[in-house]
This record gives structure tokens, C-alpha cells and sequence, in this order.
């Protein structure tokens, strides 16, 4: 039998974070006004990058409203959104962008390759839209540029101060993406929609808490954030590539297994909790049940900015 001892610490949030998320939309499913998106940039940074971009506008105008902004919601849409980087091809994930891109201005959209396949051949197109891309169907018309990531190679962001890796995900018939986002020697992982590797038959997540592994064991990583969907009673042939509180805990402990330090008060901010709201608060409620690891939950909430 092995032992491992583990030292004693902590993931208590610095006095001194390393990056502000507003989120612009939280929620998995049906509510058109609060779908992923979250605005992330270096403490004292302007120049953010926007992780999904399901809800826009209506996400600005709440994060102004709470006094996360002070300039105009179309302002801080053109000038503060540098990039959108955008974890999968269903429209709760990228709705928002296509919607607001008649009033953007010229951005950079990063993707996996099948990722930007899909905005292509079925959103900026002609048929069903405009393509306000530089790729695709003509005319173009040249105001978003498609960056194809390569899993796993770490890349600077344009017009940031911020490095990206992206690393592939199973959400059951197609490909998502985690994005770790680096910032001075600070990390922050956000994870689009998946599914446990044994539900999905993949390695994907294990080879994702791989390569995480290190930063946990050096505090490096300042969060995760990632999705729980449905709660514990859902069957397994309903779960669509999504977790659930008893699929993420197994997937902590995995990854306490492999960096070998305790996760005891690592920020885990849980995204993708779907409507109905009886639901949400199952979730909430089985996940504090089976916090062993003594995790730091944060639930987001629409237009309030966080620090990590």
C-alpha cells in the first residue's frame, strides 16, 4: 500500500488577484437572457477576452448595472472584448456573438478547428446570417478573424497581455474545448460543456488534469470553472455530455490524485446549471453534500464581476 503524504495548503483567494471574470450569462438550457459568456481579463486590465459568448448584451447591461462597467453597453462590447474564444458549436455558447456582430468591431475568434468549422458552414453564412468573417461563404466581409488553436499549444492572445492552451473535450457527439488562460504565472481553467471520461468512453479529462496537475501543486491555478448541468438523478442515457455533482466530484478527486496535494479551498466556479430552477437548487444542494475535498463552490451570478 502507497501513502502520500500531503503537505497542508491552501487555495484561499490572494489579497492580490491575478484576474476579474464578469459574467455575462451563467445558465445552461432555455433562458435566452443568461447563456455562457464571461468577460476575463488580468486585474487591472482592460483588454478582455470573452470565454463563450451565448448572452451578450443583455449580460453588459447587467454587469453596468451592478456597476461591474461604467461606459455604454455597445462600448464595452467594441472596446473591451478583444477576442471570443469559443468552446463548442451549439448556439446556448455562441448565440450572443453572431446576434451582436452587426454592431462588434473587428475581433479575433479562437477555436478549435472542428469549432470554427461549424461557425463557417452554419452560422456566418449567408443563408442563415452574415458572414462577418474572413473565411467562408462570399462576400466576406472581413470583421472577425478566425484563429484555429492546436490542442495543447500554448499561443499569446492578440491585443492581450494573456497566453491560451487548448485542450480537447468529449460532449457526447462532438468536441468541446477547456481553455487554460495564463496571466504573468497565473492560471485560470475554463472548461465548455463535457461529460465524464466514463460516460463519454474518452481520456480526454484525465490528459486535461494532467497537464493542470503541476499548477495545482504550485497554487498556480487560480480556478476552475466547469460546468454541473443536471443533478445526481438524472440517468446516465440523459446526461447528453454533461456532469453532474457526483461526476464532477469523482473528477476532483481524480485530479487531487494526480497533483497530490489536497484541493482543499480551490475556487471551483460552477457553470451550465439548467433550468428548471427546483433543479438548480438539487444541484446546489447534492454538491455541498458531497464536497469532501472541501472545495471552494462559487456559483456565478449574471453581471456581478469576480476576483481570483
Amino acid at each position: 500500500m502507497i501513502f502520500l503524504l500531503w503537505p497542508v495548503i491552501s487555495f484561499a483567494q490572494s489579497s492580490k488577484p491575478a484576474f476579474r471574470l464578469v459574467p455575462l450569462g451563467v445558465l445552461g438550457g432555455v433562458d435566452e437572457s443568461n447563456l455562457s459568456a464571461y468577460m476575463l481579463a488580468p486585474t487591472h486590465d482592460d483588454n478582455y477576452i470573452c470565454l463563450d459568448a451565448g448572452t451578450i448584451n443583455y449580460g453588459i447591461q447587467k454587469a453596468i448595472n451592478n456597476k461591474a462597467f461604467t461606459m455604454p453597453v455597445n462600448e464595452v462590447q467594441k472596446k473591451l472584448i478583444k477576442a471570443y474564444f469559443i468552446s463548442h458549436g451549439h448556439l446556448d455558447h455562441l448565440a450572443g456573438m453572431i446576434i451582436n456582430s452587426p454592431e462588434d468591431t473587428a475581433k479575433y475568434v479562437y477555436g478549435l478547428n472542428t469549432t470554427i468549422g461549424t461557425l463557417k458552414t452554419h452560422y456566418f453564412t449567408w443563408q442563415s446570417w452574415a458572414n462577418f468573417a474572413d473565411e467562408g461563404e462570399v462576400p466576406k466581409l472581413n470583421k472577425y478573424h478566425y484563429q484555429i488553436l492546436k490542442p495543447g499549444e500554448k499561443i499569446d492572445i492578440a491585443n492581450t497581455s494573456m497566453q491560451v492552451q487548448a485542450f480537447p473535450l468529449s460532449h457526447s457527439n462532438l468536441t468541446s474545448t477547456a481553455f487554460l488562460v495564463q496571466s504573468k504565472g497565473s492560471y485560470l481553467l475554463y472548461l465548455g460543456d463535457t461529460g465524464a471520461d466514463r460516460m463519454e468512453r474518452s481520456e480526454n479529462m484525465h490528459q486535461l488534469w494532467q497537464a493542470v496537475a503541476p499548477l495545482v501543486r504550485s497554487k498556480a491555478l487560480k480556478a476552475i470553472m466547469i460546468e454541473v448541468s443536471f443533478p445526481d438523478e438524472q440517468p446516465d442515457k440523459s446526461l447528453f455530455g454533461h456532469l453532474t455533482p457526483r461526476l464532477l466530484m469523482q473528477e476532483m478527486a481524480e485530479l487531487q490524485t494526480l497533483a497530490g496535494v489536497p484541493l482543499k479551498g480551490l475556487n471551483v466556479v460552477i457553470t451550465h446549471l439548467k433550468p428548471p430552477y427546483n433543479k438548480i437548487a438539487r444541484i446546489k444542494e447534492q454538491l455541498h453534500e458531497r464536497n469532501k475535498l472541501q472545495l471552494r463552490i462559487m456559483y456565478p451570478q449574471q453581471g456581478r464581476a469576480l476576483n481570483f
